[in-house]
């Protein structure tokens, strides 16, 4: 070990770290707004990853199919609730709600060639295709459920990753991706090469972490979702709608995923199931937050990359291990200073 060996698990650390912040953010607001503990959040991150390097390679990616099949679902779900109290005309605004996006995402790559088509285009397309799959999950899935219990929900979100995992193995098959960096740049700080790549996804992740904070800190929507986490009955009761509540916190969330995809994509190799581990590790640093504390869930993913990255060096074949074993202790302080009476309430 050596001042550069030590500057390069440091980078290392904190660029992973930056993505596993991101995860667990996204994991904190859908558990403070629906009760879910999102476990397919990082198939979002795996699918971003996967629907960019399939942009990068001129083909139009399997997630538009994806997508396209949850909208008509949602579509055939509400014209079924609108048949049954007979409002049939609001069938117009439903498919024009729900297939726009899809539409104009079909017209478009079929009118474009991917090959001549700039990266910040293809950035675009894929946060287009990737984005609204949360509120299509949270519709189809969480929604006619919505108010049944912590472990229900967990059972749920477990079916729906198993359920993710499968499809996008048939979508993207088994081998890995890399996408293309957004820059090869790199720059000597003494001794030490940091790399330009690792710099953007820090950059991006505090940006992104940044806009959460003022989105709910000083805008009218973001603290309605703040109310419904802290009190649904009670945000209901004055008029904020709780169901667009949950869409919105799944909008943020895939929006996230998708974020952190593009992000990590350049970096490691990414199946079509790499989105566990990654959900998991997000989790942990969730958990260092208490599943409610955004700053001390960043701060604990963090940690998370840093001790994986030096575990790497130190005890390769134990890094996993290392990493979900912090999670002990958070949980052994969670158990002793959470009040039962408050959690029932």
């Amino acid at each position: 070990m050596n001042l550069s060996i030590l500057t390069f698990l440091t980078q290392d650390g904190l660029t992973t770290g930056a993505i596993y912040a991101l995860v667990a953010l996204a994991l904190v607001l859908v558990f403070a707004v629906t009760r879910v503990i999102l476990v397919s959040q990082g198939d979002f991150v795996a699918f971003s990853a996967l629907t960019m390097a399939s942009f990068q390679a001129g083909s139009l990616p399997a997630t538009l199919w994806l997508l396209t099949a949850g909208a008509v679902a949602v579509c055939i779900k509400d014209i079924w609730v609108l048949a049954k109290h007979r409002a049939l005309g609001r069938i117009p605004f439903v498919l024009a709600m729900h297939l726009t996006v899809p539409v104009v995402l079909w017209l478009t790559l079929n009118a474009i060639d991917l090959n001549r088509l700039g990266d910040g285009w293809k950035v675009l397309l894929t946060l287009a295709v990737v984005a609204p799959l949360g509120p299509i999950l949270y519709r189809l899935i969480y929604q006619p459920v919505a108010q049944s219990s912590v472990l229900v929900l967990l059972i749920l979100s477990v079916a729906l990753h198993i359920s993710l995992v499968g499809i996008g193995l048939w979508m993207f098959g088994a081998e890995g991706y890399r996408t293309q960096p957004f820059t090869n740049a790199s720059f000597m700080l003494g001794e030490a090469m940091i790399s330009a790549q690792s710099l953007l996804v820090l950059l991006v992740a505090i940006a992104l972490i940044g806009a959460l904070y003022l989105f709910f800190g000083h805008t009218m929507y973001g603290k309605a979702l703040r109310a419904t986490a802290f009190n649904s009955e009670g945000a209901q009761l004055v008029g904020v709608p709780t169901t667009m509540a949950g869409s919105t916190a799944f909008f943020l969330s895939s929006l996230i995923g998708a974020c952190s995809g593009l992000l990590i994509g350049p970096i490691t190799t990414l199946y079509y199931d790499s989105g566990f581990l990654i959900s998991l590790k997000g989790f942990v640093a969730a958990i260092m937050g208490g599943l409610s504390s955004y700053p001390l869930a960043a701060l604990g993913a963090f940690m998370v990359g840093l001790i994986e990255s030096y575990a790497t060096f130190f005890a390769s074949q134990y890094k996993e291990v290392i990493v979900f074993t912090l999670v002990l202790p958070f949980l052994l302080w969670l158990s002793l200073t959470t009040n039962p009476l408050d959690e029932e309430h």
